[in-house]
């Protein structure tokens, strides 16, 4: 596996501890960054660097609903599905999100830009209807909203690295 010397760096800084495993999350979270999601490859990877078998790490990494076992578009949104969320209209925002996109609940655009999920409360109540993209708050959404957000994203778009 050939990897950017900056993250083979972050990944040894990671590890670097007493007990490398307590790093498990942290790891695959950057090599999920890298390559967009956890491919196998990466898991084998990270598995040898944290001393763990790659059947371990897979267990971990399934429990956890922000690491991404299958490929996933370049921006992962989450759409709150809280209590909250539904009084201030989600179900309207959640719909209107996909049918912008042209994609079903938990599915990805054809340009692989975009993967649309339900999500558990995300926490940020007092801001709702909310969503995360990429580990960032979105909040108080209109559908306008949502076509500035979309619109900005596309403009800004990397590929990330892909697995073999």
């Amino acid at each position: 596996m050939s990897l950017p010397p900056e993250l083979v760096q972050e990944l040894r800084r990671l590890t670097a501890v007493a007990h490398p495993r307590e790093a498990a999350v942290d790891v695959m979270y950057a090599l999920q960054r890298h390559y967009g999601y956890l491919c196998d490859e990466a898991v084998h990877y990270a598995a040898g660097a944290l001393g763990m078998t790659p059947l371990e790490l897979e267990s971990l990494a399934t429990f956890y609903d922000y690491i991404y076992r299958r490929p996933v578009g370049r921006y992962v949104i989450h759409v709150c599905d809280s209590v909250v969320c539904w009084m201030f209209h989600q179900d309207s925002i959640f719909d209107h999100l996909c049918r912008t996109l042209g994609v079903p609940p938990g599915g990805t655009t054809d340009d692989g830009l975009f993967t649309v999920l339900p999500a558990a409360c995300i926490g940020n109540c007092h801001n709702a209807p909310t969503m995360l993209i990429n580990g960032r708050f979105y909040d108080r959404l209109t559908p306008g909203r949502i076509e500035a957000i979309l619109a900005e994203l596309r403009e800004g778009a990397e590929e990330p690295a892909r697995c073999k």
